[in-house]
C-alpha cells in the first residue's frame, strides 16, 4: 500500500471515529444506547494504540512534572475556577452550586470518580491516542494540538449545549498543549479532573449532563 493511500485511509479513520461516532450517538440514540457504541470504540482505540503505534502502557502513569510546571498550571486552574464561578454568579445565579445543593451524595460521588474514570479515559482518547495515532497525519505540533482540541469539543455535541462546546474547545486546546509539552496523560487527566469537578460544583454541570436536573 503506497504512502498516499495510507494517509487517505488514516484521515478517513480519524473523521469516522471523532466526527462520525458523536454524530451517530446524537442521531442514533433512539435505535442504540450510547454506551453500546462507546465501549467498542474504547476497545478499538486500545488495540490500535498497542499494535499500530509506539505506545507503551507505562505512559499512562508517567509523571515527570517539575515544580515550576505544577505551580504555573495550579495558578491557571485557580484563575479558571474563579472565572467559572464568577460567570455563574453574574449570568446564571439561580444555578449556583446547584448539584451540591440539590444532591450532595451524587456531587461527592461525582467529584471522586469523575477524575478517576471519565477524565482519565477522555484524556487517553483525545490526547494519548490522537497524538500517537495521527502524528503521521498532522505532522506539525500546532495542527495536532488543534485536532485534539477540536475533536474533544465536537464529542460534546451529545450534550446539546453551546456552553459545553465552547468550554471544551478551550479546555481541549489547553490539555493538548500541556500534553504536547509534558507527554504526561496522567498530568492532563489531573487538570481535566479538577476542572471537571469545578464545573459540576459551581453550577455548570447541567451543560455536561443532559438529565442532571432529574436527580436534584
Amino acid at each position: 500500500m503506497n504512502e498516499k493511500l495510507k494517509q487517505v485511509l488514516l484521515g478517513g479513520e480519524f473523521i469516522l471515529l471523532f466526527f462520525g461516532v458523536p454524530l451517530f450517538i446524537v442521531y442514533g440514540t433512539a435505535i442504540l444506547h450510547p454506551t453500546i457504541v462507546i465501549l467498542p470504540v474504547l476497545l478499538l482505540i486500545f488495540l490500535l494504540l498497542r499494535f499500530t503505534t509506539s505506545f507503551r502502557f507505562g505512559e499512562l502513569i508517567s509523571w515527570n512534572i517539575s515544580r515550576r510546571v505544577l505551580v504555573k498550571n495550579g495558578t491557571l486552574v485557580l484563575v479558571i475556577a474563579l472565572l467559572l464561578f464568577g460567570s455563574v454568579v453574574v449570568f446564571d445565579p439561580e444555578n449556583l452550586f446547584n448539584l451540591p445543593r440539590g444532591n450532595l451524595r451524587i456531587w461527592i460521588f461525582l467529584c471522586i470518580f469523575y477524575p478517576l474514570f471519565s477524565a482519565y479515559g477522555q484524556e487517553i482518547i483525545f490526547r494519548t491516542f490522537v497524538f500517537h495515532r495521527y502524528r503521521k497525519l498532522f505532522k506539525r505540533d500546532i495542527i495536532l494540538i488543534l485536532a485534539s482540541g477540536i475533536t474533544f469539543s465536537f464529542a460534546h455535541i451529545i450534550y446539546f449545549s453551546w456552553i459545553s462546546i465552547i468550554l471544551t474547545l478551550l479546555a481541549g486546546l489547553y490539555f493538548a498543549y500541556e500534553y504536547n509539552r509534558t507527554k504526561s496523560v496522567l498530568f492532563t487527566s489531573v487538570l481535566h479532573g479538577v476542572l471537571g469537578d469545578v464545573v459540576f460544583t459551581v453550577g455548570l454541570g447541567h451543560h455536561f449532563w443532559v438529565d442532571m436536573f432529574n436527580y436534584l
